[in-house]
């Protein structure tokens, strides 16, 4: 007679991603205080390359997480600018308050919309997503008495940060602002990645119709998730119109909304440092190629994104993390 075989002991079961600090947040977090003192005469470009990567991270949160494709995401940017300039303008210059008001405006609009978008799938997203963007668009071309049309919001005048920092010509405080609000935007998306909500994400990206079974409510999450990335992307268009002090109607347009879609195929999707890696290779990339090459620099662009894709697929990250493990294999 055969005996039963004892169980084996049970382990613990898998703990949940902490979302704690490691030394890759810590190497991130170094290159803006590096920057600063190496490249001093480029504090304006390391600002727009950090307001851009906030604005990408808020894509790769729905993109790369959740699953949903957009096309018109810089429609929630160009909210988020539009406030925050309209309320200088109008004499509301604090621009902590400015920066919060945007994130709501843009948060509320994306609730509103998300119902349309989380109810389709792959082409469907990307043409509900490209309409609202357009329509956004063109209705900020209209109203032109409020928006400024095509020639945009200038000379807004933003008050001293805190009541203590006045933005100046050498682009300081705003690089600094920039960098704060950007950090504490990164903490946050890294926080909600490693929690249960952003586990349960990836798995409505994988399988959403799976998710049911377990009590998921499929909808619910992705109309949130939809909601803070649009929050954060208008966070983002504040800060530019902030640092700035202006407002162009390009902010609502399509290209700005391609452009990040290929900053973050650069980087590497679901990655978080992906938005970071691939909005500066491509922000650094084109200020040199378009420095040497103002008619052209858009060619090279393309070049790069091909080479990317064909021997770093997911991404530059994906392609050092495949370098890094050749490496290993040939050292043992």
């Amino acid at each position: 007679m055969n005996e039963r075989a004892e169980p084996g002991p049970v382990g613990p079961p898998p703990r949940l991603p902490d979302g704690r600090w490691r030394w890759p947040d810590t190497v991130l977090w170094l290159i803006p205080l590096i920057w600063y003192f190496a490249r001093p005469d480029y504090l304006v470009l390391g600002s727009q390359v950090m307001i851009t990567a906030l604005f990408a991270l808020s894509l790769d949160l729905l993109l790369g997480y959740a699953g949903v494709v957009s096309l018109g995401h810089a429609a929630f940017f160009g909210l988020g600018a539009y406030t925050a300039g309209l309320l200088a303008v109008h004499g509301f210059r604090e621009p902590l308050t400015g920066l919060a008001c945007a994130g709501v405006v843009a948060a509320a609009a994306g609730c509103a919309t998300s119902f349309l978008v989380v109810r389709g799938k792959g082409l469907s997203q990307l043409m509900i997503t490209l309409g609202i963007g357009v329509l956004l668009h063109e209705a900020a071309s209209k109203a032109s008495s409020v928006t400024g049309g095509v020639d945009g919001l200038p000379d807004i005048a933003i008050g001293r940060v805190l009541g203590m920092f006045r933005f100046d010509l050498a682009g300081k405080t705003a690089y600094w602002y920039s960098a704060v609000v950007v950090f504490a935007g990164f903490v946050l998306v890294k926080r909600i990645v490693a929690s249960p909500f952003g586990l349960s994400l990836r798995a409505i990206r994988e399988g959403a119709r799976r998710m049911p079974a377990i009590g998921a409510p499929v909808g619910h999450r992705l109309v949130a998730v939809f909601t803070i990335a649009a929050g954060l992307a208008g966070v983002a268009g504040a800060l530019l119109t902030q640092t700035t002090q202006f407002v162009a109607l390009e902010v609502l347009g399509f290209q700005r909304s391609a452009a990040v879609l290929v900053m973050l195929a650069l980087g590497g999707t679901g990655r978080l440092y992906g938005a970071f890696a691939g909005t500066a290779l491509y922000m650094v990339v084109q200020d040199r190629l378009a420095r040497q090459d103002p008619a052209y620099w858009q060619f090279w662009i393309g070049v790069l994104l091909v080479a990317v894709v064909l021997f770093g697929r997911g991404g530059v990250l994906s392609g050092l993390e495949a370098a890094r493990d050749r490496l290993r294999r040939i050292a043992r």
